[in-house]
C-alpha cells in the first residue's frame, strides 16, 4: 500500500497503519457481492475502528465508479484506495473480489477470498486483536 492514493486522489500514508492490526477489504465498483456485504463491513468498522485499521482497496474500475460505490454503499467511514492499476491486489495475491487481507500489528498476513458476513468478519477481527 506504499505509494498508494485514495479514490479521491490524495496520497495515502501507509505508515499510519503501523502498530495496530489492519483489515484490507478488496472490492470492485461493479461487484454485486461487494455491494451486498458493504453494510456488514460498515457494521464491523463501527465496532472496531478504535482498535483496528480498516482500508478499502478498490480495483477493476475507474476512480469515478469507485467514488460512486462508496457513496451508494455508505462506506465512507474508512479510507478507500484506488488500485485501478491492480498493483496492490497483485502484491497481496488477490485475484478475485470480494477478498480480505488480515494483517497483525507485527505484520503477519492472512488473506481470504469471498464474502464475509458481519459475525464472521467480527470473529476474525477478534482473532487479530488476540494475535
Amino acid at each position: 500500500m506504499v505509494g498508494a492514493t485514495t479514490i479521491d486522489g490524495a496520497a495515502f500514508d501507509a505508515d499510519a497503519l503501523a502498530g495496530r492490526p489492519t483489515v484490507a477489504w478488496f472490492w470492485a465498483p461493479w461487484c454485486v457481492i461487494c455491494r451486498g456485504e458493504a453494510p456488514d463491513v460498515v457494521d464491523v468498522v463501527s465496532r472496531y475502528s478504535d482498535r483496528v485499521n480498516f482500508v478499502g482497496v478498490a480495483g477493476r474500475g475507474e476512480a469515478a465508479e469507485m467514488r460512486e460505490f462508496v457513496a451508494d454503499t455508505d462506506t465512507s467511514s474508512f479510507i478507500h484506495l484506488d488500485d485501478s492499476s491492480g498493483e496492490i491486489w497483485a502484491s497481496y495475491e488477490i485475484f478475485a473480489q470480494p477478498a480480505f487481507a488480515f494483517i497483525t500489528d507485527d505484520g503477519r498476513l492472512e488473506t481470504f477470498t469471498g464474502s464475509l458476513g458481519a459475525d464472521e468478519l467480527a470473529a476474525i477481527v477478534d482473532q487479530l486483536l488476540d494475535a
